[in-house]
C-alpha cells in the first residue's frame, strides 16, 4: 500500500513549488472531468481513474505524486497503481488522506459558459479561494470492508 500525506503535509509542498524545478511535485486528481471542472486544488492534473493506467507517462516526469479523489480511497489505489509502475519507479507516490473532504485551501473551478461556478461551488474572497457548499449528492457508499466499490482498479 502506498504512502499517505495529510493535507497540512501537502499544503506547504505546493505553496514552496514556485521555488522548485518544474515537475517536482505533480498532484494528480483521479476522479472525472465534470467532478474536476467544478473545482479541484490549484495546479492540479485531471487524469481520471479509467485513463490513469493508459496516461502514466504524464506524470512519469515528477519526482512526487500525490493522487486526489473525493475521500482518499480510490486515490490510495491510485497511488498503488503507479507506484508499482516501472515508468515511475524512482517516484515518491502518495495518496492525499481524507481526500478532498478534508481538503480546506484554496480550489480553481474551470470557466464556464457563464463565467460562473457550478453547482456544488461558492466562490469565496479572493484570499479564501472557493468554498464548498452542501450538494444533494449524498454520502459515498463504501463496501462492509472499507472499500470504494465504484473503483475502477
Amino acid at each position: 500500500m502506498s504512502a499517505e500525506i495529510d493535507v497540512d503535509e501537502l499544503e506547504p509542498l505546493i505553496e514552496s513549488e514556485g521555488d522548485s524545478p518544474a515537475g517536482s511535485l505533480v498532484i494528480v486528481d483521479i476522479r472525472s472531468t465534470r467532478a474536476f471542472d467544478r473545482g479541484h486544488i490549484p495546479g492540479s492534473r485531471n487524469v481520471p481513474a479509467p485513463e490513469l493506467r493508459s496516461r502514466l507517462e504524464e506524470v512519469a516526469d515528477a519526482d512526487r505524486i500525490v493522487t486526489v479523489c473525493p475521500h482518499g480511497i480510490s486515490s490510495q489505489q491510485a497511488a498503488d497503481l503507479i507506484a508499482s509502475s516501472t515508468i515511475t519507479a524512482d517516484v515518491t507516490v502518495e495518496s492525499l488522506r481524507g481526500g478532498l473532504a478534508a481538503w480546506d485551501g484554496p480550489m480553481e473551478t474551470a470557466a464556464t459558459d457563464t463565467g460562473s461556478a457550478d453547482e456544488g461551488l461558492h466562490q469565496g474572497s479572493a484570499d479564501e479561494g472557493p468554498r464548498r457548499e452542501p450538494t444533494d449528492e449524498g454520502p459515498r457508499r463504501t463496501s462492509p470492508n472499507g472499500s470504494d466499490p465504484e473503483a475502477p482498479f
